[in-house]
């Protein structure tokens, strides 16, 4: 059986304890809890796909106060959520490139036949399920509304 991300974070929340890293183990039970959390409130284990949903959402939960912080001049609290930032992504897959992203938009829209703006849910809804935890949905998004105002 191939181990889950679950698995690779509880296995990294052991050995940060062993090693007496404080700030990577508070990041890692941060992660461990809002899993949890969506088990007992789901009542479901999570596969992988669901644990990458979590995982991305508290990263852009981060980014936001990352520049809520940089806007009230706190590189002390700036350098924490960069530092939570870092650690989250690591169980996240490698990040596609820009170029990769265009053409996964590229062709999303060429398969639903979109042509304005107003189908950017159907073209959102196949790349979310492809590019999860592969790029910054928020980037996506972003490239679909370029690709579609064209």
């Amino acid at each position: 059986m191939t181990s889950s991300i679950k698995d690779k974070i509880f296995a990294d929340m052991k050995t940060a304890m062993r090693g007496h890293e404080k700030d990577r183990l508070a990041a890692i039970r941060l992660i461990m809890a809002a899993i949890k959390q969506r088990e007992v409130d789901d009542r479901i284990e999570l596969t992988d796909e669901q644990v990458l949903g979590i995982l991305n959402k508290m990263i852009k939960q981060r980014r936001d106060s990352i520049a809520q912080f940089e806007t009230g001049n706190r590189p002390d609290l700036v350098a924490i959520e960069v530092a939570e930032v870092n650690i989250i992504q690591q169980y996240l897959p490698a990040q596609l490139s820009e170029a990769d992203v265009t053409k996964a938009v590229t062709l999303a829209i060429q398969s639903t036949g979109a042509s304005s703006a107003k189908d950017m849910g159907k073209v959102m809804g196949i790349l979310k399920e492809k590019l999860q935890g592969a790029a910054d949905m928020t980037l996506v998004s972003a490239k679909v509304k370029e690709h579609l105002s064209r």
